[in-house]
């Protein structure tokens, strides 16, 4: 029989805020990560201490934020009120303490609970935050949360604000980088959602006069959108919408209090449930509320009284009263998209009409699809069963599905070999693997019917559960997982056409990699080196001198599963794929994936020149 563990008074601890905080980061800022993926914690870090400068900017104080990123060291400097002087080292050491407790320093703000710089300050090797205010100084520096330098208030002739610097703790966040799109891309969602506000980052200037219209336009080209974007203000909410020509699910970019829930909540479920209502009664029409939606690229925000999030990461709004005397979310978005929306088609009959149609002919495509879809989904339910196509992780069964929810990556790998090494090699509470049979078909210029008719792509969006909208997205992260060869990067190009053709939203989300593995192993007897380039083989060679044994892996099953965990755990390298706003959807895919165009030719033979010359040159 097995021993009872002893339950005494020793066995209890209680943790300070700092060694509570590092002890469990994912419980204050989500998943770690690298810096590979928008959401990963030292952008979590980064967002903590900006909104802070956005709260005082919508309080009235401080039209410019400056942020420099400079290798792995971070500095914030708004120039708003300042903290006050004698609670600077407070309220980045104290847990519930902050100004935002007292509505009157702080009536709409993002971070209401008084944990974020905390978080920033206890999972930083360095933290240092400094205030001006009344022509005084005060700073303070600290290491993992331990204050070591705490000098006299001083005075000092610089203006206003609060700066905060601090480096993210490598033993946390290991191998870490920053990376300039995801800043950028939070950046200009915060000078969206702030018209007037001037962000500086690393000597870039971005500014934005027209709010989410501004946002929308820079998700959708002019060439892809059906109609011109409706902009719709009001006191405490905006909303901008369109429809897309090229993609076919639904697109949602959702804030509350200047934060970007990414998984929606209260406030996207009504605005999506008040569209609905107010177009059927508008064309006096009962439609299909997936055909009113299908398409539909939109952005709506709110500002909220106390908002109650599901997290300290902020990604969902629980909360169900807007606060301040008004009525519920659902009804003050409801009663504002009712009004406005319907007064907007009225004055537009252009976009009245485009819209009427683009519905119409989403109910026809619904219509002619019906007998396909049953008949895909029950193939797709019976290979689920019968086949071993998806192999998934634990992370979906009970509790642990909410908890991790952020960690969960799909690889999709080519053949029984890859997914055998992966499937070895992986967490299987996170981790899942989708083998593909063969090479996918080229579904450019297709329509949605072919990722119905196509067993691959049936059973892939069946795995990813994207057939109507990304809201109930399966895997936070889609890895493509090729070989290193000519045959690999054609499946990677012909599954990105999937992507790009049917489901760009994942793209613009940023939930879609590429799995980055190494090109050549170099070892000794007493080393192993992984290169993931021709110069660090070049390198690892000179450095294992005499004569090293070199292995050039030209495909995934070439490497052992016990060696693959490396390549999939911790020091896993995720390449994003990211689209480039200069080029629409249409023109990238018609480019690269259409008819053997002159252009592309031209360009092959231009850029086989441009690589022969390098050959030659070494």
């Amino acid at each position: 029989m097995a021993k009872e563990a002893q339950y005494t008074e020793e066995n209890i601890r209680s943790l300070d805020w700092k060694e509570h905080i590092r002890m469990r980061p994912g419980m204050y800022i989500g998943k770690l990560g690298d810096g590979s993926s928008p959401d990963d914690g030292i952008y979590i870090l980064l967002k903590e201490v900006i909104d802070n400068s956005i709260d005082e900017f919508v309080m009235g104080s401080g039209k410019t934020i400056e942020i420099r990123i400079k290798d792995r060291e971070v500095h914030v400097r708004d120039y708003g009120r300042g903290i006050p002087l004698g609670k600077v080292v407070d309220v980045v050491s104290k847990m519930n303490t902050g100004g935002k407790y007292d509505s009157r320093a702080f009536k709409k703000a993002v971070g209401l609970n008084g944990v974020g710089t905390k978080a920033v300050n206890a999972l930083s090797s360095y933290f240092k935050v400094e205030s001006v205010r009344d022509k005084q100084i005060k700073y303070a520096e600290f290491q993992l949360g331990e204050l070591t330098n705490d000098p006299d208030i001083e005075e000092s002739g610089r203006r206003k604000g609060t700066k905060v610097s601090f480096i993210p703790d490598e033993t946390i966040f290991k191998k870490f980088k920053y990376r300039s799109e995801y800043v950028v891309r939070m950046i200009k969602n915060y000078v969206y959602l702030n018209p007037g506000l001037t962000i500086d980052f690393n000597g870039e200037r971005y500014h934005s006069d027209n709010g989410l219209k501004d946002l929308l336009e820079e998700y959708q080209s002019e060439e892809d959108m059906l109609y011109p974007v409706i902009h719709l203000k009001g006191e405490d909410i905006e909303v901008a919408l369109t429809h897309s020509k090229t993609q076919y699910s639904e697109e949602y970019h959702s804030f509350v209090n200047g934060q970007n829930t990414t998984q929606g909540g209260t406030h996207q479920a009504a605005f999506r449930e008040s569209l609905v209502k107010t177009i059927r009664e508008f064309y006096g029409k009962n439609y299909e509320a997936s055909d009113i939606r299908k398409s539909i690229v939109s952005a709506i925000s709110i500002k909220v009284m106390e908002p109650v999030f599901e997290s300290q990461t902020k990604t969902k709004l629980g909360s169900a009263d807007m606060g301040g005397g008004l009525p519920t979310v659902r009804v003050y978005i409801n009663d504002f998209v009712k009004t406005q929306l319907d007064n907007y088609l009225h004055k537009n009959p252009n976009t009245a009409e485009k819209l009427q149609r683009k519905i119409m002919q989403a109910e026809k495509e619904r219509k002619d699809l019906k007998g396909i879809r049953k008949l895909a989904r029950e193939r797709a339910k019976k290979a689920s069963l019968h086949n071993k196509k998806l192999r998934d992780c634990r992370i979906h069964l009970g509790d642990m599905k909410k908890e991790r929810r952020l960690e969960s990556t799909l690889f999709i790998t080519e053949g029984d070999s890859a997914s055998g090494s992966i499937t070895k090699s992986r967490d299987v509470n996170t981790q899942a693997v989708f083998s593909l049979r063969g090479k996918p078909l080229n579904c450019y210029g297709t329509s949605k019917k072919i990722v119905y008719e196509n067993e691959e792509f049936n059973l892939l969006q069946a795995a990813l559960n994207i057939e109507e909208s990304l809201e109930d997205l399966r895997y936070n992260n889609i890895v493509i997982a090729t070989d290193a060869d000519v045959d690999g990067m054609h499946i990677r190009l012909l599954l990105l056409t999937f992507f790009l053709q049917f489901f760009p939203e994942l793209i613009k989300e940023g939930h879609l990699y590429i799995l980055d593995t190494p090109l050549f192993r170099v070892r000794n007897k007493k080393e192993t080196i992984y290169c993931y380039t021709e110069e660090e083989r070049v390198a690892a060679i000179e450095k294992l001198k005499p004569k090293p044994e070199i292995t050039r892996f030209k495909g995934l099953g070439e490497i052992s599963p016990d060696e693959f965990k490396h390549f999939i755990g911790n020091d896993i390298r995720l390449d994003p794929v990211m689209l480039d706003k200069s080029m629409s959807i249409e023109e990238l895919l018609s480019f690269y994936m259409g008819k053997n165009t002159p252009n592309r030719q031209e360009f092959i033979i231009k850029n086989l020149k441009v690589e022969l010359d390098k050959v030659e040159a070494e």
